[in-house]
């Protein structure tokens, strides 16, 4: 077995098998069903501002739950705190949004704002989920693990079709309604399954013994040293500055491409998820040909700058098609081919530098101050990119084109200074 991420795969033991073998249900359920978010919320009456909105909440959620994602999971044990809080922030935001399907206009808003801050503790359960995975992990192991986070996650293409084929059928809102409580039902499966298949990980069991009597104000109080642990790593500041501009093109993408392709573009909404389906499948390919082989080093300075540059192309260009281009189904296939291969790249880095720069001894609670900072980095995106699509569906993308261009311009400055520290030491 040649190729790293198959070796990988095979050689898996306890708790990082159990949550990469479970994670292809996560396919299977909610992306299924995410990628038809932000149309869903149009045919039910909002508008694009709204929707921005509807983001907004949910990211300040996350900035309170990011914080206290840490104390929770140290307290509760990484096993427990993980299908606690994936029923919390998954499966019942997934049976409000079917709700919303059934009421009147101003309603459905509120059901979409409330199911939203409902889905904002998820940083929590993917704190829980992240230590769960990586720290009994062996070092060397955590690129490989965490790309096959992601073609797990991207196996939903493979069924793609069949959301499709409940579009055309039903058409939009019924169809979506069926895929949610799919996604409700599936997303269960999967945490039970992984509960049962897990353990509480060594520094699981260390911080749950370290925590026990004390109270979570004491224990929020002891961020401030946590603040002073990431303050002098600059790894770990630029690990979560990739993450932040990751999160961010990322969250844009999911909230208005399918956006700009149905309304600008003229795409009919049965097709759209053949574009996540051909995304999805073109990251597995670069994941299996080209990104396992930059995975086996920890200087990402090129492999970075080429996820950057990859967006860039892809963002720029789906914001420059004109609506009725004789060849949108071309430009866009362009688009994805580009996108892909940054996303994947991206998403694959941003979670293992993190990994690999987190001080081991305060894993979860260093993570739960990074994705804190990330949401309050990102969270005014939502609504500024719904202000902008309310003017022009292109101008998301011109946003996102420019974030790309600044990680590009970051990383290279980031190693430039990087390498000269290390030749004056």
């Amino acid at each position: 077995m040649k190729n790293p991420l198959i070796r990988t795969l095979v050689g898996l033991r306890g708790n990082p098998r159990a949550c990469v073998y479970t994670e292809p249900l996560w396919g299977l359920s909610m992306n299924l069903c995410l990628p038809y978010m932000s149309v869903y919320m149009l045919a039910n009456g909002l508008h694009d501002a709204q929707i921005g909105l509807v983001s907004t909440a949910g990211m300040l959620a996350q900035v309170v739950f990011g914080l206290l994602g840490g104390v929770i999971t140290d307290k509760l044990g990484r096993r427990k705190t993980t299908p606690i809080f994936d029923l919390t922030a998954w499966s019942i935001p997934c049976l409000i949004w079917f709700a919303a399907s059934h009421v009147d206009q101003t309603t459905a808003f509120w059901l979409f704002v409330g199911a939203s801050v409902v889905n904002g503790a998820a940083p929590v359960t993917q704190n829980a989920w992240d230590c769960l995975l990586a720290e009994d992990a062996e070092r060397e192991q955590i690129p490989h693990v965490y790309s096959l986070i992601m073609v797990a996650g991207n196996l939903s293409a493979l069924f793609a079709p069949i959301a499709a084929a409940l579009v055309a059928q039903y058409s939009l809102v019924p169809a979506v309604r069926i895929l949610l409580l799919n996604a409700c039902v599936v997303m269960t499966v999967k945490l039970v399954w992984l509960y049962l298949w897990s353990h509480e990980t060594e520094r699981g069991l260390v911080r749950l013994a370290q925590t026990r009597g004390k109270s979570m104000v004491s224990l929020l109080a002891g961020y401030g040293g946590v603040l002073r642990i990431i303050a002098r790593s600059p790894g770990t500041v630029f690990a979560l500055a990739i993450a932040a501009l990751a999160g961010a093109i990322g969250t844009v993408n999911q909230l208005f491409w399918p956006v700009i392709v149905t309304q600008k573009l003229d795409v009919p909404e049965a097709a759209l998820p053949f574009f996540p389906m051909v995304r999805s499948l073109l990251a597995i390919l670069f994941y299996f040909t080209v990104i396992h082989k930059v995975t086996g080093t920890s200087r990402f300075r090129v492999p970075l700058v080429a996820g950057f540059g990859a967006y860039l192309v892809g963002q720029g260009l789906v914001a420059a098609i004109p609506a009725g281009s004789a060849f949108t189904y071309t430009l866009l296939g362009v688009c994805l081919l580009f996108d892909s291969f940054g996303l994947g790249m991206l998403a694959m880095l941003a979670e293992a530098i993190v990994a690999l720069h987190v001080d081991q001894a305060e894993r979860s609670r260093v993570m739960a101050v990074q994705r804190t900072a990330i949401m309050l980095a990102i969270s005014p995106l939502g609504w500024i990119s719904g202000l902008l699509s309310g003017i022009d569906r292109s101008l998301p993308f011109v946003l996102t084109a420019g974030l790309a261009m600044f990680g590009a311009g970051l990383t290279l400055w980031y190693y430039r200074i990087r390498r000269r520290s290390t030749s004056l030491g």
